[in-house]
């Protein structure tokens, strides 16, 4: 979906139940989404009050704050088409809402691709420390990038040489 309603294949639907339908289709994404950062941050919280966290070097404890801040800036993103919506509730203006939260989801999935690479890569510095960081970092960035972005253009192309829509 590119966010534009034009875009959409037809269906017997008006405007305001198709950006109805999309408004619910982007809630349960960003539930997904939201779930699973909740989890991340959880976890880099509890780091810090843990004994072992006084033995990072200097460099490891700027990364972990880095990380902090990316799952913090992934939650108030993912949360801003509701409070959008909250501010605009009743105003006639759905298709900026889903215009909206479709463009800060996708920001919220760059953030939080950048954070899930991130934490695997500070485990790995923890625990292995080293080359093991900069591998198991890459790996996970390279699947993510076939995972979430070679696959699904690949199907779209596939569906468009097909007439698909």
């Amino acid at each position: 979906m590119t966010g534009d309603i034009q875009s959409e294949p037809l269906r017997d639907e008006t405007p305001a139940e198709r950006y109805d339908r999309n408004w619910i289709e982007l809630l349960q994404e960003l539930r997904v989404l939201q779930t699973g950062t909740q989890i991340l941050t959880g976890f880099l919280l509890a780091l810090a009050f843990q004994p072992a966290f006084a033995d990072l070097d200097g460099g490891q404890r700027v990364f972990y704050l880095v990380l902090v801040i990316l799952a913090a800036v992934s939650a108030v993103i993912a949360l801003a088409p509701v409070a959008l919506h909250r501010l605009l509730f009743r105003a006639g203006a759905k298709g900026t809402i889903v215009s909206y939260g479709h463009a800060a989801l996708l920001s919220a999935l760059v953030i939080v691709s950048a954070l899930l690479v991130g934490v695997v890569a500070f485990i790995f510095d923890v625990v292995l420390a080293g080359s093991a960081a900069w591998i198991a970092a890459a790996a996970l960035a390279a699947f993510l990038v076939v995972l979430w972005l070679v696959v699904p253009f690949a199907l779209r192309g596939r569906r468009n040489s097909r007439g698909e829509s």
